[in-house]
């Protein structure tokens, strides 16, 4: 059984009642809610990149030279013990700058 077409008038009230719909005052507010939610969605993106990239840059200057020269303090520090105990000197802790 094939859908028979609508008539002219069912056709008209049918865009009728979506034009009022779309043309209501909760349809509206709606639309404006939904593209003020993306829009500060956009700037707390944006914002949120901003900061991430300024804390990333922040680290790799001032801590990353920190870390590695720590490392390496230590690495001397194991070294010199060591070589202290082969030197049959008796071992003493980690010396205190």
């Amino acid at each position: 059984m094939a859908a028979q077409p609508k008539r002219n008038s069912e056709r008209q009230s049918d865009s009728g009642i979506l034009a009022k719909f779309t043309s209501s005052a909760i349809v509206s507010l709606g639309k404006q809610a939904a593209n003020d939610a993306a829009f500060v969605s956009k700037k707390l993106l944006c914002s949120t990149g901003k900061a991430a990239w300024i804390a990333g840059t922040t680290f790799l200057i001032l801590f990353v030279p920190l870390i590695i020269e720590m490392d390496r303090e230590q690495q001397f520090n194991e070294l010199e013990l060591q070589q202290a105990t082969l030197l049959g000197a008796p071992p003493t802790g980690p010396s205190h700058k």
